[in-house]
Order: C-alpha cells, then structure tokens, then sequence
C-alpha cells in the first residue's frame, strides 16, 4: 500500500436517495502517477460516486485521503484538503480572461485578508498552470471567446493553482475533436505523474488510447477493475453491454464487447 497523501482508498462507500442505492458499497483505491478511468452504462451511478467524493451528495462508508475522510466535509474543506473536481459542462468565468479566472481560483488558499490586498505581478503559480494547460499565448483573452476544448483545459489549470492532488474529471473530452482528445490525454499525463487523477468516459476510444486502470460500475456497484485488455475479456462486462440473450439474437459478443472496452470505438 502507498503511504501518505499518494493515494485516495475508497471503502464501503453508499449513497442512498429515500431507498435508491445510487452507489452501493463502492471499494476503490486510486493511486498516484496512474490514470485511472470510470466507466459503464448510463445510470451506474459514476458521477454519484464522485459527487460524493467532492461533499455534493451525502454518502457513507470511508473515502481517505492523506489525513482526512472526505465524507465527513464540508465541499470547501475538500477543495483545501487538495481534492478538486470539473463538471461535465466548463464552470469557468467567461467574462473575465485566462489569467483572472485562474488567479481566481487560486485564491482558495489565500486568507480573506489577502485577498483584498493589490496583487504585485502574476503568481509563479499561475504562470506555471498556463504553460501545462498550453494558453499562455491566451492569457488576457476572455473564458467565453475560448474553443470548447480550451475551456476544459482551463478548468483543469484552475485545479492546478488550487494544488489539487486529487483530481476527478467529469466527461473531459466529451464534444472535443480528435486533436483536441490527444492533447487532453497528453495533458493528463504529464500532470498525472504526481497526482491522482480519476476520469469519468464514455469515449472508449479515449479510454483505450490513456487509461492505466479501468474500473467499470454497473448498478451502482463496481462490476469489475484492471487494464482495458483485462476488462474488456470479462465476461461480466459483456453481459452488462450485451445482456443475456446476445446470442439468440445474432450479435457477436466479442465485436461487441470490444467496442464497449474501446478496441471498437
């Protein structure tokens, strides 16, 4: 097992709407330096379990990171505990540029005091975050004026200046182009190398091209985890995509199958 704040262990962890189990005793220890994919159908209950993670849903069971039980905090508390989070549309301030939008989000771990004192030039950390998310020629352009896939770039910048350690990504390449994909994942990479990142896709494709480790949810449970090779030869997973009566209806499972483990995407 990794030591300190290098991992996010995962035990147990349930979130119950009125008798709905959403996520039913979720099990999961995400490391860092590996990029780590969620995936399954639709309704199986993968945002839930991030929404959780992140104080948006109550939950029970266990989710440690470093010191603290991430179930036990308030959003804000979690942010400053180094766990950050992008939804599936970019929350970013589209009137204000590039760079006020990140040193914005730097400001979480300034004090209230600090933050109405005059800044003196551009954070060293601010200045790093443009050159990893690729828009310091952008700078001072406007957040709305920016590409979609620019968008998603810079809200992954706004968890960087917020020294997230943890980073939970939402459906990040979701409407971008091929290039735009290749370049996310390449992000990903490099600023994954020290940090635990975990991503939500439908895009097997992405998935196959990036992942390190596949966990794939079904039901609100995890159905099973390993590499996309390993995933897709699981025959749990096939009967998840394809259902019992594949064969009766004349469908390969196999082609099938792999393209829901993204060999076919």
């Amino acid at each position: 097992m990794s030591r300190g704040r290098d991992y996010l262990e995962v035990r147990g962890l349930t979130v119950d709407f009125d008798g709905f189990k959403a996520v039913d005793g979720v099990d999961l220890t995400l490391l860092q330096g590996r990029l780590h994919f969620l995936i399954g159908p639709n309704g199986a209950g993968k945002t839930t379990l991030v929404d959780a993670l992140t104080g948006l849903v109550p939950g029970t069971g266990l989710a440690r990171y470093g010191a603290h039980d991430l179930l036990g905090l308030k959003p804000h508390r979690i942010v400053r505990a180094g766990v950050g989070r992008t939804f599936q549309t970019a929350t970013v301030f589209e009137e204000l540029s590039v760079l006020q939008n990140l040193d914005i989000a730097g400001g979480v771990h300034r004090r209230a005091w600090q933050l109405a004192l005059p800044r003196r030039g551009v954070p060293a950390y601010v200045d790093d975050a443009l050159d990893a998310i690729g828009l310091g020629d952008l700078r001072d352009r406007p957040a709305g004026v920016l590409a979609h896939g620019q968008k998603q770039w810079l809200e992954i910048g706004m968890l960087l200046v917020q020294d997230a350690r943890v980073m939970l990504l939402d459906e990040p390449v979701a409407g971008m182009s091929a290039e735009e994909r290749e370049a996310t994942g390449e992000l990903l990479q490099r600023i994954g190398r020290e940090r635990t990142i975990v991503v939500i896709e439908h895009d097997m494709e992405f998935v196959r091209r990036f992942a390190d480790t596949v966990t794939v949810m079904h039901a609100g449970r995890v159905l099973t985890e390993g590499t996309v090779a390993e995933v897709q030869a699981d025959e749990r997973v096939q009967e998840v995509y394809l259902g019992r009566t594949t064969d009766a209806v004349g469908v390969d499972p196999e082609a099938v199958a792999a393209e829901a483990a993204g060999e076919g995407a």
